[in-house]
């Protein structure tokens, strides 16, 4: 299945246990990553054909979350592997940047913009972990995230001046939360918009039930 995860050894699902049996697929989730591994130099000819002999023969997820807890975590893309990234750098001046698609979310996003416009659609994304600080530098541009349900945006540690923090998010909230997104840095004469690809067409007058934010200079 496209998008599945190893990260730090834990190749379950989200609140899967180690002792849960393991399938045929998930066994061959593995022996991927070691494969690729091998490829990287990461393991020696001897230790690869010892842990695909272990991979093969495992029951259980914890067995084969083992073989994997000191390789580079690695997500499946329309059948590729793709490292994730710790670190995504976006620095622009007086352009437009998107990052869109099946792209495979890092652990921290660095953006620094200036007078140009950025845009993240978390819509189809590959998401590996449960959290993404995204710390910003941004100046006479915005920055819209696209969310979808379970993707959460904490901003209290954005410094807004003469900036506009606004939501335009679906009011979906029985969902569980599969990703917190922490804005920390600052934003100065600009804005910073949150929304659902849906909520592109809001009535102005419906806005406020979206939990529009207007911030001033000294309020952060």
């Amino acid at each position: 299945m496209s998008g599945e995860l190893s990260q730090a050894g834990k190749f379950m699902g989200s609140g899967a246990s180690p002792a849960l049996r393991a399938s045929h697929a998930d066994r061959e989730r593995v022996v991927d990553v070691l494969r690729i591994a091998a490829g990287d130099g990461r393991l020696t000819s001897g230790e690869l054909d010892e842990r695909l002999e272990a991979a093969f023969s495992a029951r259980t997820m914890g067995e084969l979350s083992v073989l994997t807890a000191d390789l580079p975590a690695v997500v499946a893309v329309d059948g590729a592997a793709a490292e994730v990234k710790d670190v995504i750098r976006i620095d622009q001046q007086g352009s437009s940047a998107r990052r869109g698609g099946r792209w495979v979310v890092p652990r921290r996003m660095d953006i620094c913009s200036a007078w140009g416009d950025v845009t993240l659609d978390f819509t189809q994304a590959l998401i590996t972990q449960d959290t993404l600080r995204i710390d910003l530098d941004i100046r006479g541009g915005g920055l819209t995230l696209l969310t979808r349900p379970g993707i959460v945006v904490d901003t209290d540690s954005l410094a807004a001046s003469y900036a506009q923090i606004k939501r335009r998010q679906d009011g979906t909230t029985d969902v569980p939360v599969v990703l917190r997104i922490e804005l920390n840095g600052q934003i100065k004469y600009g804005q910073v918009v949150v929304r659902s690809p849906r909520s592109r067409g809001i009535p102005r007058g419906r806005r406020r039930a979206f939990g529009a934010v207007t911030r001033g200079p000294g309020n952060t």
